[in-house]
């Protein structure tokens, strides 16, 4: 009885956060100038959320699965349809879908959302204290995002809008912190070297 040897082949993949960073900055950098009363409108905030926002993150999603990476896939894909699902929203509203669905619209129902949301982040921010400092502060503001988002909706007057600037400036900063860490992603091994630090993990 003959044998045949068994080969293994690993398939190695780039690390594709990254680019899932690159989209997460784009998107939220531009959606809080909206915020912030820097622009108007939601009209070109949808094709980033759409592309950067969901397109770029369920790469990453993808990506990470594939490198049996449960924290970062995971993180991306929640993500991902998360920008794609405010896109939705925005368009519904907006009457893109007809008129019926734009009359219809309950905005509570989106706060709700923001705190599933926020349920979530929170546990994936204790996730992140196994990774680096960088990340885990960006998922630090998400949660101060989504604490903010959900204010502005589900509640009124100076708390609502107490929410809402606390939502446009955490964005402003999450989007800062993940073009730094995307860098930080792309340019430490390409060089093979730490050019830009992200700081130990808070937990091993």
């Amino acid at each position: 009885m003959s044998t045949h040897p068994i080969t293994t082949v690993k398939v190695e993949t780039a690390d594709p956060s990254s680019l899932a960073l690159f989209g997460l900055a784009m998107v939220t950098l531009v959606a809080s100038t909206q915020k912030m009363g820097v622009t108007e409108g939601l009209s070109l905030i949808i094709p980033w959320a759409i592309f950067l926002g969901g397109g770029a993150q369920l790469f990453g999603c993808i990506g990470d699965f594939k490198r049996n990476n449960v924290f970062g896939g995971t993180a991306f894909g929640a993500f991902a349809l998360f920008w794609w699902s405010v896109a939705a929203s925005w368009l519904i509203k907006m009457g893109v879908f007809g008129p019926e669905l734009a009359k219809s619209v309950d905005t509570k129902q989106l706060g709700y959302a923001f705190i599933g949301y926020l349920i979530f982040s929170l546990f994936m921010t204790f996730g992140s204290m196994k990774n680096n400092k960088v990340l885990f502060s960006i998922f630090v503001l998400i949660d101060f995002l989504f604490i903010g988002l959900s204010l502005s909706i589900l509640t009124t007057g100076s708390l609502a809008e107490f929410g809402h600037h606390l939502a446009a400036y955490s964005e402003l900063l999450i989007s800062l912190l993940s073009f730094y860490l995307s860098a930080a992603t792309v340019l430490n091994p390409h060089f093979g070297r730490v050019v830009l630090p992200t700081g130990k993990a808070l937990m091993q």
